[in-house]
């Protein structure tokens, strides 16, 4: 199963935060990955 905007962790906490006065969030538009990132992918897929 992939991880999307709406089934993300993330996505949870960020809703259960909403009624803090202190909080905030930002929307990603892209994201980067590293070249560690990329390689771990190739070699552990």
């Amino acid at each position: 199963p992939y991880i999307s905007e709406t089934t993300s962790g993330l996505t949870y906490v960020v809703d259960g935060f909403k009624s803090w006065r202190h909080s905030g969030h930002i929307t990603l538009l892209r994201g980067e990955r590293s070249r560690l990132a990329d390689f771990a992918a190739e070699e552990l897929a």
